[in-house]
């Protein structure tokens, strides 16, 4: 059963390079500031930055009333067209980045087996890549019958990180059963979206106008792009 009240929010960069990492980054900040403005907890699980700065990866779990309902609509691709800050010339550039949002699902609802998974624990690092604990207390999980990857590095020891990485599996899981509306686990096939051009449900434009567009039903704002960057989703809701 989902938890309307937990969310697992992971960050993708996707096609972009830099400037797509630093879009996660940018999108991840947002997401904090609006569950800060909700009152709700924001817990990064597992995160990677690049040696900019930028974002390579981040899950977040979210608690807080109507968490995962609320958030649910922003899953898909976001778009951002901008003046580049790695472009000498100043160009005009376009990032991609994959917002995917999953509910808590109850150990039940999705039984995992053990000799299903690759376990593998490595140092938690902070941000910027510099490592905070000697101990290997971070797990990554494999699923090997989907081959769904996931990982953990917040909590104090190797048992709670994989408690929560098994969390962030079943999520995924849940999501995946409920689009190929599979009966087993066994006929679950991941699908990648791509992170890139005609995947994206809404667009950021901040250069040469700003706009937001949902993609999905056409609905533009104007010159709201940075307060909504500011954490003020509630303004496209």
């Amino acid at each position: 059963m989902e938890d309307k009240n937990r969310a697992l929010l992971s960050i993708y960069p996707g096609a972009g390079g830099k400037d797509a990492e630093d879009w996660a980054l940018m999108l991840l900040k947002m997401y904090q500031k609006y569950a800060e403005k909700k009152g709700w907890q924001f817990k990064i699980l597992d995160r990677k930055d690049n040696e900019y700065g930028g974002l390579k990866v981040a899950t977040i779990e979210i608690l807080g009333e109507n968490a995962y309902e609320i958030l649910k609509k922003e899953n898909g691709v976001h778009r951002l067209v901008r003046i580049s800050p790695f472009s000498s010339q100043h160009l005009r550039h376009t990032s991609f980045a994959l917002v995917e949002v999953l509910p808590i699902i109850e150990v039940k609802e999705i039984p995992i087996k053990e000799e299903d998974l690759i376990i593998e624990t490595f140092r938690s690092s902070g941000p910027g890549g510099q490592n905070v604990q000697k101990l290997e207390t971070a797990v990554r999980l494999t699923h090997k019958p989907t081959g769904i990857m996931v990982s953990c590095q917040s909590e104090r020891s190797q048992f709670q990180n994989k408690e929560k990485a098994l969390e962030i599996l079943r999520g995924k899981l849940y999501q995946l059963a409920k689009q190929e509306k599979a009966k087993t686990l066994e006929e679950l096939k991941g699908k990648k979206i791509k992170i890139e051009w005609g995947n994206q449900i809404r667009s950021y434009i901040l250069h040469p106008y700003q706009l937001i567009r949902d993609e999905k039903t056409g609905k533009k704002w104007s010159n709201i792009v940075e307060q909504v960057l500011e954490g003020n989703l509630d303004l496209i809701s």
